[in-house]
């Protein structure tokens, strides 16, 4: 039986991450990178695919849990008859090679613990030889090495130790640890044919406890946001960090694969990859939470990953800019709830969507805007992206959602043509360029026709999800933000009533009709919820904006995680998790809310343009 995924909190290195469940164990683990290959994979399968469990002999779920202040440090309790004990873990930002640090200290008490590490590499398949190497335990399957190193005081050493770590199919540790005492185990990854121990294995585990407080301390004091939702902002920038490549600069929207969106059935993504859909936002979050130097690092990737030939623009790029992942599936992994195929990898090559095209057009100008150095060749790639948008602007395409049925004109996909042609005269106005403003012009006035011509209902008053449909779609929310109409047209305050009166449970689904096209079945898009308080005080709401938002804060997780997608009916979390783009979403409602309350204020860099 599966933990249900609200279950797991996030440690990592800020190049791979790791789940840790309420029970003491860590499910999931990828190495050296998030889309490596899993190393404890129980998450999607069993015990029998990989996990490293500590928790008091016997013991089930811990009593309490936490971070350490604005830290990616975990604190877990567990209360037991003989005495309490805090379990912290923690991956102290990389050197070379990634370190998983479990600390065990007794509060009171003298407590029996249980440590079982137990690898499985190539995806929870393969079982490694284990031995012992000095007062190391090593495990060793084809290219990858995990080892092991128990650090005791001397008071407290097990009458087994050195000799506690067997051979066979996983390492077993049982020790005691009485109040005031810690014990420390490390694990550290590196290649096999290095046949060392790894350098962070030599680090104090209360060394890199400090090192790794202090610098998850000092990162979240920069973030600029104060308001009421403090914790909240700093929890989700935190958790952004923890899934930004630190090498390159690009943010992964997930750090797991295949956690259903309808548990037991095949929508199952892996999103260890860097999507181009929440580019602009991205950057927006934070540069106006105070982090230019991580934007920058996102603008870096983004032009990276897309320098080539426009027509062969990807909706989705690995954490290196590359371009093919391919997708294979792990028959031999049940599936979280049985929830099949787990699939790892993406079909990248197909054609991306044409709102690719909005958003990096957009991000291009908040990065100008914002006094963020760009490229001598930046004109020449708006030339060479508008370029392309002009000739194909009038297809088809899968929409915001990349739905599997067939392609459709869909508004909001239109709507990203126009933001597209939008912020290239901005660009240009800003560079001083203005060849091609003529033609930029014609096309941006013409497919904002074409929207408010085809894409609204008079009849429903409201702008509907693709031309000659009844049905509505939560990317409407978006329309003042994005500055296609003010947020006080009668057009924008019809579509926010249509869309807030299908709320289900007080959630916003992503769109309404009958799933045919492969519309995800049991939860709510999280992002959605948290549009529709945006939209909500834009239009003049802020009682309602602040209920929504706060509605979704109330679905976070003990320790303020939240994933892609929320079951209002079983209340419980669904997707991937953590998802980037449900904290992005998050960090920006919390700083539009603030604003609407505070009145009007003046632009500040970052923040989406609105309408002229």
């Amino acid at each position: 039986m599966n933990a249900k995924i609200e279950d797991y909190a996030l440690i990592g290195d800020m190049e791979t991450a790791a789940l840790v469940g309420k029970d003491g164990s860590v499910d999931w683990l990828c190495l050296p990178r998030f889309d490596s290959p899993a190393c404890f994979a129980a998450l999607l399968g069993t015990a029998r695919n990989g996990f490293w469990r500590i928790a008091p002999a016997g013991a089930g779920r811990c009593h309490h849990r936490s971070y350490r202040g604005d830290t990616l440090v975990l604190d877990t309790v567990w209360e037991t008859p003989e005495g309490t004990v805090r379990v912290t873990d923690f991956m102290p930002p990389r050197t070379r090679f990634p370190c998983l640090v479990r600390i065990v200290e007794g509060l009171s008490g003298t407590v029996s613990l249980r440590s079982e590490l137990a690898p499985r590499f190539h995806q929870g398949r393969i079982v490694p030889w284990i031995r012992r190497v000095d007062d190391c335990a090593v495990a060793v399957a084809g290219p990858d090495a995990i080892w092991l190193r128990a650090e005791f005081p001397e008071s407290a050493v097990p009458a087994e130790f050195p000799h506690a770590f067997p051979g066979g199919e996983q390492c077993v540790l049982s020790f005691t640890v009485p109040a005031g005492r810690r014990v420390a185990l490390r694990a550290a990854w590196s290649p096999s044919h290095l046949g060392t121990p790894p350098a962070p294995l030599a680090v104090p585990a209360a060394t890199a406890l400090k090192e790794t407080d202090g610098f998850w301390r000092h990162w979240s004091a920069r973030c600029r946001y104060e308001g009421p939702w403090r914790d909240a902002v700093v929890r989700s920038l935190v958790t952004l960090k923890a899934l930004t490549y630190a090498p390159t600069g690009g943010i992964v929207a997930a750090p797991t694969t295949s956690l259903p969106e309808d548990p037991g059935g095949g929508r199952n993504r892996d999103h260890r990859h860097c999507w181009l859909r929440d580019s602009a936002q991205t950057l927006s979050c934070l540069l106006r939470s105070g982090y230019r130097e991580e934007a920058t690092a996102w603008l870096d990737w983004l032009l990276r990953a897309i320098a080539g030939d426009p027509a062969r623009l990807q909706s989705v790029y690995g954490v290196s800019g590359e371009r093919r992942m391919r997708e294979t599936e792990a028959p031999w992994l049940p599936g979280y709830e049985d929830s099949r195929p787990v699939r790892f990898g993406s079909p990248a090559e197909g054609r991306c969507g044409l709102e690719v095209y909005g958003e990096i057009l957009d991000t291009l100008y908040l990065s100008l805007r914002a006094g963020i150095p760009l490229p001598a060749h930046l004109w020449t790639l708006t030339n060479a992206l508008m370029d392309r948008l002009r000739t194909h602007w009038r297809e088809a395409d899968r929409g915001p959602w990349g739905t599997r049925g067939p392609e459709r004109q869909y508004t909001h996909s239109k709507v990203m043509v126009w933001v597209a042609a939008d912020r290239a005269l901005r660009l240009g106005e800003l560079l001083g360029r203005n060849g091609s403003s003529a033609q930029w012009r014609a096309l941006r006035d013409a497919v904002h026709r074409q929207v408010c011509r085809e894409g609204w209902d008079p009849q429903q008053g409201t702008f509907v999800r693709s031309y000659g449909s009844r049905d509505v779609d939560a990317s409407a929310l978006l329309l003042p933000a994005l500055g296609f109409l003010p947020a006080g047209d009668p057009r924008v305050r019809g579509t926010v009533r249509a869309l807030h009166a299908l709320d289900h449970d007080g959630f916003t689904r992503r769109y309404t009709g009958d799933g045919s096209d492969g519309a995800p079945g049991a939860g709510v898009f999280v992002p959605c919820s948290l549009w529709s308080a945006d939209a909500a005080a834009a239009t003049g709401s802020p009682e309602e904006a602040r209920e929504r938002f706060e509605r979704v804060l109330g679905v976070r997780n003990d320790v303020g995680l939240l994933a892609g997608q929320w079951d209002p009916e079983r209340r419980r979390h669904l997707g991937n998790a953590p998802r980037a783009a449900s904290h992005i979403a998050l960090v920006e409602t919390a700083f539009a809310l603030r604003s609407a309350e505070a009145g009007p204020a003046p632009v500040t860099p970052g923040r989406r343009p609105g309408p002229r």
